[in-house]
């Protein structure tokens, strides 16, 4: 089968036609790539990757943002509430509480936002075929919005 390569006297000529490299000017690239966006669906029609879209609706940063907002929340008012004599209930973030203030809040916001990060990258991909992620982000709004509406409740009472 015959190779297609580009001969080295021409390897001048195209990057004389296109200019100066535009892999080097990253902040320029994420910049303009801000404002034109160039896919907005999948480029194929059985293309269902994560990577296959570039731009999302902008009501997943609102989601993403107050997602991580309501966990930054969650987790002062955690720690007000073991001040006042409550125990942390999830077994995984247990032994965090127990020791440094700082070590808990930037691994419970941390791992909230990892996680935010990537179901927003699949907002638009179906998880085990049917379930939309994007549905995922609103379920994690809703229940940090009552995490939160609880933990105020039990800070009142207590």
């Amino acid at each position: 089968m015959p190779r297609c390569e580009l001969q080295p006297s021409h390897a001048g000529s195209l990057s004389e036609r296109r200019g100066a490299d535009r892999r080097r000017r990253v902040l320029r690239a994420l910049w303009l790539g801000s404002f034109r966006r160039r896919r907005h669906g999948p480029r194929r029609a059985g293309e269902h990757a994560a990577s296959a879209v570039d731009w999302h609706h902008p009501q997943w940063l609102a989601i993403a943002i107050l997602i991580v907002a309501f966990s930054a929340g969650d987790a002062l008012l955690t720690l007000a509430l073991i001040d006042r004599g409550a125990s942390e209930a999830n077994p995984l973030m247990a032994p965090l509480v127990g020791g440094s203030v700082g070590v808990f809040a930037i691994v419970k916001i941390g791992l909230t936002a990892g996680s935010v990060i990537v179901l927003t990258q699949m907002a638009s991909i179906r998880a085990f075929g049917r379930l939309p992620v994007g549905a995922v982000l609103y379920s994690a709004f809703v229940l940090y919005g009552v995490l939160l509406v609880y933990e105020v409740h039990l800070l009142n009472s207590v």
